[in-house]
Parts: structure tokens; C-alpha cells; sequence
């Protein structure tokens, strides 16, 4: 039968499963990779599993996120991983190499590769035919153990790219036409295999750039054939032999599809404070702004700094602003110094930040409180930034060099010159900054240095028969993880102690969240649609599970945290409006047959508020439910005696 290009990588690794939409599938991992504020968490439950090395061909623990080291938790974390990496056999990214994504796309991401990442933009990878998606950090060490990965096969949405971009139009476009269209919660459980004419125009950093932002539309995945411009970045990589021919076979099915003009673009861009709020960047130009920032896993390749920088080159970034610059990799900045990019933004007054997450993650400059930042970042969450009254807004390395001149947002096309042409040079490629892990007969007698951050995660009970509590907080839609475990410097030190991070559990949406579960000695949390949107930091389901959170209600959840909530116990069910509707904070709910009904396989479980029955939703694989019922993933593990290979 034809297949279409997902079909292709995932039926190459099928375990068990029929490729068909909705279907549990379970697959083969070839990568891991993990980066450091998620990477503790993931080891220590690894340690948990028993197991002697890491199972699969390959793991890449990178640095890359904590790396403002204000005392001794980060620094101490970072030997941590480096010593974990040595014993357990995994190549160690070193701080200052970059950001995991990019460097993962430089050297190891390559045409039928499988790949899983305790980061939710691992989804990068898909611009060179990898079928690349974020976990959590359980997940992960489950994955490096060797185990199949499960998941609920998704759909495929054929994207047919048609024609070419305009001037001063980019791949950043692409995607934000895509938000712009279906949302952040259009793409869940679909994965997206682009398509058509116009996939042949865009080479694999611009590729890059849409699968490191498919995430943001809720999607499992994206992923682009393994063609000539793929096979021409493996080359230039000096990994040429990893290329492999990855195209849909003629007549092959796909359950939906989406046509884009690529003619049709025009420069967008996304408003405060979700990454779907986009329009022209023409209806907000004029808008006067105090921050520009370049960079991150997104829009970090060699032209997409350089085409700011020969934007403000001469006339020099306006004085009413500040600009930021983040090169993806060494090796990009390795290329910005030679060809003069580097010198161009000195002498322009931009400010060069080292070749990490930064800003993005609210790692330092974060922007004043109700000023405009633009960036070409891939989220805008509230605080996200490190800010909490932010006003971030997300754009093409285009639209961000001209408002860094213009001082106010600006369309590119305004500024009355032609698009430079850019021309990436060669790139210099070593890796002297990735540690290669020694032989195991070696690897048994290393010593991992411990900080005293380094705190075992929380491990949940095994599910009662009932769960009673009370409400300790109401949301609405589209909460984003980052509000369970927020971002910026002080609070993303704390990765590695949960019982720290929890502290600041829900601070923006309700400082008294923390102390009112301490005194409910915990209970539940009623959300709106789309619950745990964004990171896939565990964190965001430990944090929760440390204050005692027994089960979260929600109209729907996003992927990734439903997952990591399993995973630690914490029981998700689906409610209607009529039941989100009657939720107060401190009214008493209770699950009276909850173990009974999971167990069973039942599609509903039964909610008792202010003595009424109610029902939500259970919509659980038949390996969720055993699962929860054990009381999370390693506890079942445990008690399955499942085959880990030691």
C-alpha cells in the first residue's frame, strides 16, 4: 500500500499497532534527547528504573537553558548531568555549544530517524525527515531504557506548500499562517508531512523553523521529505552518509490536508500573549516597542541573523530600544564572526548573548512590564518572557530588524530597499564541545557529583478507591505549563528540587494557590480547554503532585502534560461546561468509584459536587488505566516487571 512520509518512518519502527488514526501505537526510539532543566528530573528516574546503560542508539544530553548561574544550583546541576552522561552512555552537550534543537539538527537529526525529547520543540528534527516529538522526562527515561514508546497514532495532514515566498516574506510566516488558521489547539493529535512545489524552496534551517513551531499548534509532529535541499545541509554537515530518500510514494492516503500560497504571504505577526493571535504586521505597525530580540531554537541559523544585522548596519539599532541577539550553535557563531554579521550588530548596538536559550525562556532579559517585545521566538505566553505583565510579540527575523531600526513594529517591505541576499558560508564543523560517554567496562567506575539541588522527584500513591477534596483552583482555556512551573531565572534553578519548584505553583493566575493547598492538604484543579499547553516539563504535573493535587479537571488537555500527568498519577478528566460551570474554589468534590471505573475500562467517571452525580469523561488506552491504578508509570513498571534490558 503507499505511504506518505510519516507512515514510512513510523511503520520502519512499529512495534505493535495498526498506523491508523486514534490507534494506541507503540514504536521503536533511535534518539533521546534531553537539555538541562528537564534533564535532572529525567536521570533520577532513570536511576529509578534499574537499568545499567541507556538502550537505544543514541542520547544527547544538552546545556543550554539554566545557564545564568546566580548561586551554586545550576552550575552543580550541570556536573550532575555531565557525570550521569558518562556513566549511563550519553554524549554530553557542554554550556556554550547550543541550543539543543539547533545542535541536534547540525549533527545527529537525519532522514527515518525516531526521535523523543524532554522539550517540546524536539519536533525540529522533522525538517530532515526525523519523526521528532516532545515527552516528559519519564517518558524519556523510559525510552532510554530501551522500552517502545506508546502513542496514540496520529492523524496525517498532507500540507501542500505551493509556489514561492515573496520578498521580505519568510518560513517564520509559514507557520504563523498556520496558527493564524487552526489555532494552538488545531493540531492536536495530527502530525503534519509537507508537501508540494514549494517544500523544494525552502532549505532545511528554514524548514526548521516551521517543525520547531508545529508544537504550538497542539501537533504531535511535522516533518519534511528527505530530499535534495535535505541531502544538501547533510552534506555540508559533513554527514552525507546519514542521508536517506524519504518521499511519498505516489497515491499515497492522508486524513486531511491544508493548501498554502506561498505567493499569497505576507509578512505576520503574533500579538500578547498567545503564539494563534496573528494578523498583518501592517495592522500594528507604528506600535512603539522597548525590547528586539534574535534568536533561540527558533530563527537561530546564520540567515536569520543576518539578515537583521545588514538591516541595522549603518544607521544602527534605534535609541528607544534594546536588541538581543542568540545564535542557535557555536558553529552559527562561529560563522557570524567570520563573515563580519557579529561585528555589523557590535557596531550597530546590539547586544550579543551566548548561544543559549536566553530570552526565550525568560533566562534574562526580560522586558520592562507593559512594553512591546518583539522576537522571533516561538512562544508568547504570559510571563514567559520573565516578565509577568509582559507584551510579547513573536515575528520573522524581518519584521524584528526593522522595528529594531524603525524603533516601532515595521513591515519589512516599508523600508523601501530590496531583501538582501544572503549566503551562508561554509561552517566550520568540529565537535570539540560534545563529550562522547566511555566504554561501559569504564563508564561503571565513574563518580556523578551530586549538589545539594539534586532532590528525588515525588512518587504518588497507588490510586484509592475513591478521591475526595477540595477545589484549590478554577482556570479557563489555554494554561499553559508554564503557569504550573513558570519560567525566568529564579524560579528554573529550582528544576531539580520539586519541593522548591512547587512553591511557585499557579503564582500569576493566584498567588494563594501554594498555601491554600497546603492547608486543603491538597486536592483538585478545574481548568477550561486546552490544559497544558506548551513546555513538556513534567515539572508542570510534579510541582502539582508535591502540593498534593489528586486529579485535574479540564475540557480538554494538551498531549504532552495528559501524558505526564499519568505518568505521576495525577488522574485527568474531561468535563463539560455545565460541570466546569459549578466549580468554586473550596467546594468539596469527590470520585467515589474512581479506581473501579479506571480499572474497569468504563468511559465515565462518576463526580459528586454539593451532593449531585455528575459525569465526566475517561478516555484512557488500556496501558493509561494500569497505570493509574498502580498509581503512575515507574510504580507500574515496577509491579508489570516489564522486560528492561539490563
Amino acid at each position: 500500500m503507499p505511504q506518505n512520509i510519516v507512515h514510512k518512518v513510523l511503520g520502519e519502527h512499529l512495534v505493535s499497532g495498526t498506523l491508523r488514526a486514534g490507534e494506541p501505537i507503540t514504536y521503536r526510539i533511535d534518539q533521546v534527547l534531553l537539555q538541562d532543566a528537564t534533564g535532572t528530573m529525567a536521570w533520577m528516574e532513570f536511576e529509578q528504573l534499574g537499568v545499567d546503560r541507556v538502550d537505544v542508539p543514541l542520547v544527547v544530553q544538552y546545556v543550554d537553558h539554566n545557564m545564568i548561574q546566580l548561586d551554586y544550583k545550576n552550575p552543580e546541576d550541570h556536573f550532575f548531568l555531565q557525570g550521569m552522561s558518562a556513566k549511563y552512555g550519553a554524549v554530553f552537550s557542554r554550556p556554550g555549544n547550543g541550543i539543543c534543537h539547533y545542535v541536534h539538527l547540525e549533527r545527529f537529526a537525519k532522514p527515518y530517524a525516531t526521535l523523543v525529547g524532554s522539550d517540546s520543540h524536539t519536533t525540529t528534527a522533522g525538517a530532515l525527515g526525523s519523526f521528532a516529538l516532545g515527552i516528559g522526562g519519564m517518558d524519556a527515561a523510559v525510552a532510554m531504557a530501551g522500552l517502545p514508546f506508546e502513542l496514540q497514532c496520529p492523524s496525517v495532514v498532507r500540507v501542500v506548500l505551493e509556489n514561492q515566498l515573496p520578498d521580505w516574506v519568510s518560513a517564520k510566516d509559514i507557520i504563523l499562517e498556520m496558527l493564524r488558521r487552526i489555532t494552538v489547539k488545531g493540531g492536536i493529535d495530527k502530525a503534519y508531512a509537507f508537501d508540494g512545489p514549494g517544500v523544494a524552496t525552502l532549505g532545511a534551517t528554514e524548514r526548521a523553523t516551521i517543525c520547531n513551531m508545529i508544537l504550538e499548534l497542539g501537533a504531535t509532529a511535522g516533518v519534511f521529505p528527505g530530499d535534495e535541499r535535505c541531502r544538501e545541509f547533510l552534506k555540508i554537515q559533513e554527514r552525507g552518509d546519514d542521508f536517506r530518500e524519504l518521499l511519498p510514494d505516489p497515491g499515497c492516503g492522508y486524513d486531511e490536508e491544508m493548501v498554502i500560497d506561498l505567493a499569497t504571504l505576507e509578512p505576520l505577526i503574533a500579538l500578547p500573549s498567545n503564539p494563534d493571535k496573528v494578523v498583518p504586521v501592517r495592522q500594528v505597525a507604528g506600535t512603539k516597542v522597548a525590547q528586539v530580540c534574535v534568536g533561540s531554537s527558533v530563527n537561530s541559523s546564520y540567515a536569520d541573523l543576518a539578515i537583521p544585522a545588514l538591516i541595522v548596519k549603518g544607521a544602527g539599532v534605534h535609541p528607544d530600544l534594546d536588541m538581543t541577539v542568540s545564535p542557535g550553535s557555536r558553529q552559527v557563531l562561529g560563522a557570524v564572526a567570520k563573515t563580519g554579521v557579529l561585528v555589523d550588530y557590535i557596531v550597530a548596538g546590539a547586544r550579543i548573548l551566548e548561544p543559549a536559550c536566553g530570552p526565550c525562556v525568560g533566562m534574562g532579559q526580560a522586558p520592562p512590564e507593559g512594553q512591546p517585545s518583539v522576537r522571533t521566538m516561538n512562544r508568547n505566553f504570559p510571563g514567559r518572557s520573565g516578565t509577568d505583565r509582559d507584551e510579547v510579540f513573536l515575528a520573522s527575523p524581518a519584521v524584528a530588524g526593522a522595528t529594531a531600526l524603525r524603533g516601532v513594529i515595521t513591515d519589512p517591505r516599508d523600508l523601501g530597499i530590496d531583501p538582501p541576499k544572503i549566503d551562508p558560508p561554509k561552517p566550520d564543523i568540529d565537535d570539540v564541545m560534545l563529550i562522547f560517554p566511555p566504554p561501559a567496562e569504564e563508564a561503571a567506575h565513574v563518580r556523578v557529583f551530586r549538589g545539594r539541588n539534586i532532590q528525588p522527584p515525588p512518587m504518588p500513591p497507588e490510586l484509592p478507591d475513591a478521591l475526595d477534596g477540595r477545589v484549590l483552583i478554577v482556570l479557563g482555556d489555554n494554561i499553559s505549563t508554564g503557569s504550573m512551573s513558570p519560567d525566568g531565572v529564579l524560579v528554573m534553578q529550582e528544576r531539580s528540587n520539586i519541593a522548591a519548584i512547587a512553591e511557585y505553583c499557579f503564582r500569576k493566575e493566584d498567588p494563594q494557590f501554594v498555601s491554600r493547598a497546603k492547608e486543603f492538604g491538597g486536592g483538585f484543579i478545574v481548568a477550561g480547554d486546552n490544559y497544558g499547553q506548551g513546555s513538556s516539563r513534567e515539572h508542570a504535573a510534579l510541582a502539582p503532585l508535591q502540593l498534593g493535587v489528586k486529579a485535574v479537571f479540564a475540557k480538554a488537555f494538551h498531549r504532552i502534560h495528559r501524558r505526564n500527568l499519568i505518568n505521576n498519577g495525577i488522574v485527568p478528566v474531561l468535563i463539560d461546561d455545565t460541570i466546569h460551570e459549578k466549580a468554586h474554589i473550596g467546594q468539596q468534590w469527590s470520585l467515589p468509584r474512581v479506581r473501579t471505573e479506571i480499572k474497569s475500562g468504563s468511559t465515565e467517571i462518576t463526580i459528586e459536587v454539593d451532593g449531585q452525580e455528575m459525569k465526566g469523561k475517561a478516555t484512557f488506552s488500556t496501558h493509561e488505566r494500569e497505570q493509574l491504578v498502580a498509581g503512575g508509570l515507574l510504580r507500574y513498571l515496577k509491579r508489570s516487571r516489564s522486560p528492561i534490558r539490563t
